[in-house]
């Protein structure tokens, strides 16, 4: 495929390119290069203190560069390739540039599934760096357009493969907690598991969802407002009030709907799309249906709350 070629010839000369993944599409740059590390938080207008995840080709090539514990390497074997993140100690010897991980002693290491990104990384030999392709903050990018509307001017290249299928970003877990809620579920995380002792949830209705009580950024995705248009977001609308584009769900239609029937797959899938067409339209605010808190769910209310912080 010409565009990966021209893709890969552009990672190994510094440069930051847009490329599809299971979940959005990402900016890809050399994860071991801090020149090109940079190029990405320059594109995006990212802050410094917010690491950033790296794609690599197998388990095999994770292993070079962080340390995995026996948990972890279940979970890798059970999901990789897919839309999990690893957040793992970092091996000294990674080769690693240290902006991907903003000065902390751990990697966030993901082995994606999606003939892009699988094809980009085999023809350019480098682990790749690579956050949501899209100015940072601002609504995450399921489709080659979003990437180039967002970031004109700011990137040479868009690998353009169509519709993300995913449509949120991946789930991120560091030990026995998720950090970011995602298309895998804590149930098929960790079956048949209970709490730990001392953790809780900050997220209603999350059966069981194990996230840190910490406010310190330790891994991507964590910063309290992310993925935000650029009008006021309010959410479990169960109308339209005026001048609102009412994003609906179920039962409520809405100006448009992620799923009519209340399908919570498809609607991670349409999400951030919806987001950007209610974001381009006249209407001066944005509104969402009720969205239940539940399965892939708890990851579509994660980042609908980040959106209307």
């Amino acid at each position: 495929m010409a565009a990966i070629a021209e893709a890969a010839a552009l990672i190994r000369a510094g440069e930051c390119v847009a490329v599809p993944t299971e979940t959005v599409y990402g900016l890809a740059a050399d994860a071991t290069e801090s020149r090109a590390v940079a190029g990405i938080y320059a594109a995006k207008g990212r802050p410094s203190f917010n690491p950033l995840i790296v794609h690599v080709p197998d388990l095999a090539a994770a292993e070079r560069i962080a340390l995995f514990d026996d948990r972890a390497r279940d979970l890798a074997t059970r999901f990789w390739p897919g839309p999990l993140t690893l957040v793992l100690p970092v091996r000294p010897d990674a080769g690693i540039a240290s902006l991907v991980t903003a000065g902390l002693d751990t990697i966030a290491l993901r082995v994606p599934r999606h003939r892009a990104m699988q094809a980009l990384l085999e023809a350019s030999g480098k682990p790749l760096a690579a956050p949501s392709a899209n100015a940072s903050g601002s609504i995450s990018p399921t489709r080659a357009e979003h990437v180039a509307k967002s970031l004109a001017g700011r990137i040479p290249l868009v690998i353009d493969d169509g519709a993300t299928p995913a449509g949120v970003e991946s789930t991120i877990v560091m030990g026995d907690r998720i950090l970011r809620p995602g298309p895998l579920t804590i149930h098929q995380l960790f079956p048949g598991e209970s709490r730990g002792p001392g953790l809780q949830s900050d997220v209603p209705g999350d059966s069981g969802l194990l996230l840190p009580q910490e406010h310190k950024v330790v891994s991507p995705g964590q910063l309290d407002s992310h993925y935000a248009p650029s009008k006021p977001v309010r959410l479990n609308a169960t109308e339209a009030r005026d001048g609102e584009y009412l994003i609906g769900f179920g039962p409520i239609p809405g100006t448009e709907t992620l799923s009519a029937t209340g399908d919570l797959t498809e609607a991670a899938a349409k999400l951030f799309d919806a987001l950007h067409r209610a974001d381009a339209s006249t209407a001066p605010a944005i509104a969402v249906a009720p969205i239940p808190a539940t399965g892939i769910g708890l990851a579509i209310n994660d980042r609908l709350r980040r959106a209307a912080f």
